[in-house]
């Protein structure tokens, strides 16, 4: 019998390592093991943002709301305005009114991941917790008094409404809170009407501001007023205290409230949403459905801004989610209070324009211009 050797192929021989291979791969090794430290402590990294708590809220555009169209109350479509005791005209288009959302709260915050993901998102701002809610305030005593000022900035939209409309009707001025350990406490009540200091008419805040300043703070001032129908005067002495234009002034601890006896009934109709920021277009929806013809031209627009009796309008907060929520909702064009301007430079979304107004009369020349398509270069924007 003839042996062959075995062919190299049948073989599996083995040759010791070179010292080059060897520190070739030791080197690979700690790089594996470098590589799995560096994954284990990005785990640990992502785990820590995804549950530590941060101390930020997150706003973010929130619902759209067409103020001359319907809303959902108790599982039923109604008007969102409608009004008794005047005649009424068809609208068209949109007058949209917008809400943030805030992402967070007191007792469940959003975590460093949220918070990392909100800051690359333009239509998202980050801020402090405390700046949404204060200290010691709940969600609940928020919730409650976010109420109270949309309840407020109905009636004024109401009252700001007719009058640009031409309506007359009376306004008295009330107490609408009394602060604890002032010098209003235990003298002055909740809905005591407010009808004179010193024997000077007062018949609105600027009235009453004026006279307690007139009187100083040494000196006890006679408020008139009317509770219950019986009229009497209260001797309150007002306390110093800084106006926000830096001045010192007198206070006696009271918030007030105007009471309208309007000659038509509008109701307002409008779940879950609080705050001041929907007065003006609350306002427009009023004056376009009591106005023949619309007054939008049947365009699309979205806006916000608080209103007064006077239809002045006043700035409101998160301006940037508004923007981008009206965008979203598909409106072409945006009124933003005069008073936003800085915020809005630089943070409109494509695809929309933008008018700065101050009054609801500047406000209802800019939906004139929307409706005939014209005028524009003589309207201002924050640019």
């Amino acid at each position: 019998m003839t042996l062959f050797p075995p062919s190299p192929s049948d073989t599996d021989e083995q040759y010791p390592a070179t010292p080059a291979e060897l520190a070739q791969l030791e080197r690979a090794r700690k790089r594996s093991k470098r590589g799995w430290l560096a994954l284990g402590l990005s785990f640990v990294i992502l785990l820590v943002l995804a549950l530590w708590p941060t101390s930020y809220v997150i706003q973010q555009p929130g619902p759209v709301f067409n103020t001359l169209g319907s809303v959902e109350i108790e599982d039923k479509e109604v008007p969102m305005i409608t009004v008794d005791g005047a005649e009424t005209f068809e609208t068209g288009g949109a007058l949209d009114m917008l809400t943030v959302q805030a992402v967070g709260n007191p007792d469940q915050r959003p975590n460093w991941f949220e918070i990392s993901l909100a800051w690359l998102n333009p239509s998202k701002t980050v801020v402090p917790l405390e700046a949404i809610f204060p200290v010691g305030e709940t969600t609940e005593q928020r919730d409650a008094e976010n109420a109270a000022l949309m309840v407020d900035s109905q009636q004024d939209a109401v009252a700001a409404a007719l009058t640009t409309l031409g309506y007359e009707f009376p306004a008295q001025l009330t107490v609408g809170q009394v602060a604890e350990d002032t010098p209003a406490d235990g003298e002055l009540k909740v809905e005591d009407e407010l009808v004179s200091v010193n024997g000077t008419t007062v018949t609105d805040l600027a009235s009453l501001r004026k006279e307690i300043a007139a009187n100083g703070t040494e000196s006890a001032a006679a408020f008139g007023i009317v509770r219950g129908g019986v009229p009497m005067n209260i001797p309150i002495t007002p306390t110093p205290a800084t106006a926000a234009d830096g001045t010192e002034t007198g206070i006696i601890g009271i918030a007030t409230k105007m009471v309208y006896d309007f000659p038509i009934d509008v109701t307002i109709q409008l779940d879950n949403v609080g705050g001041p920021s929907a007065g003006m277009m609350f306002a427009l929806g009023i004056m376009d459905k009591l106005t023949e013809g619309e007054l939008n031209g049947g365009s699309h627009v979205a806006g916000t801004g608080t209103i007064d009796a006077e239809g002045n309008v006043g700035a409101i907060g998160g301006i940037r989610q508004k923007l981008f929520g009206a965008r979203d909702a598909g409106a072409k064009y945006f009124l933003a209070p005069e008073t936003n301007c800085n915020e809005v430079v630089g943070h409109v979304p494509d695809g929309i324009r933008v008018f700065s107004v101050a009054t609801l009369d500047q406000a209802a020349t800019v939906l004139d211009a929307i409706s005939s398509d014209s005028g524009f270069e003589a309207l201002p924007t924050c640019e």
